[in-house]
């Protein structure tokens, strides 16, 4: 049958593994250090592994391969499941913390306590979807921020889910990426935290730019934290 595809253009493509950490059908594989579609039919043909591949090695094409099926998707992960990762970085794992459970009752809360909810953290390493998006307050922030706000996961990681990036040494343009995590899942509201200085404004930009094209209507707000440690403006 007809259908659309990914295409992986070897000459691009640095094996980096993040096309497979990306992908939830497990279609993906870094195979002698090439990322490779080790069935098509394991393929949805819906390009989660677009966005997050940093040098555009994948793209869509309109070709002729197997149906997807579930059921051999449902098996080859359930497989997977037993087994370490074949593909990929295991420290890019999708994972939903639990502080509850992770520690004693004296150290759940408060000053020095962690509130991160989930990993990856990082915008180009985070999943599209994921079960904790769900409801979610999302945080996106520049990654200096944590460094210079004492008490940024009190007042900004706590009860939301932190993404973070540097627009100036990712050196890409977030929008895509932001865009396709809000239109896909039910965000309650987006906080956007950055720093003052001037090649910050590309972080607070490509939120904005996917809130707006995600067609949804969202409450958001952008905090600006000054190289000192203070908040200048929320």
């Amino acid at each position: 049958m007809i259908r659309q595809m990914i295409k992986i253009a070897e000459e691009k493509c640095t094996g980096c593994g993040l096309c497979a950490t990306a992908c939830h059908e497990g279609a993906i594989e870094i195979i002698a250090g090439k990322a490779r579609v080790i069935r098509e039919d394991y393929c949805d043909g819906l390009g989660n592994c677009l966005p997050v591949c940093p040098t555009g090695a994948i793209t869509f094409e309109e070709r002729d391969a197997p149906a997807y099926d579930q059921a051999a998707v449902d098996v080859h992960l359930a497989t997977k499941a037993t087994a370490m990762p074949a593909a990929g970085c295991p420290g890019t794992r999708t994972r939903q913390i639990n502080h509850q459970t992770a520690a004693p009752a004296a150290a759940q809360s408060g000053p020095g306590t962690s509130e991160l909810r989930q990993w990856p953290v990082q915008i180009k390493l985070v999943p599209l979807t994921a079960p904790y998006y769900q409801g979610a307050h999302l945080l996106i922030a520049a990654d200096c921020t944590a460094y210079a706000y004492g008490n940024f996961h009190q007042e900004f990681v706590k009860n939301r889910i932190a993404i973070i990036g540097c627009p100036k040494l990712d050196d890409i343009d977030y929008t895509e990426k932001l865009t396709a995590i809000i239109k896909s899942n039910d965000i309650k509201s987006v906080t956007i935290v950055r720093m003052e200085v001037p090649c910050c404004s590309g972080l607070a930009h490509a939120a904005t730019a996917a809130l707006q094209q995600s067609g949804k209507f969202i409450p958001w707000n952008v905090v600006t934290i000054g190289i000192d440690g203070n908040i200048l403006a929320d």
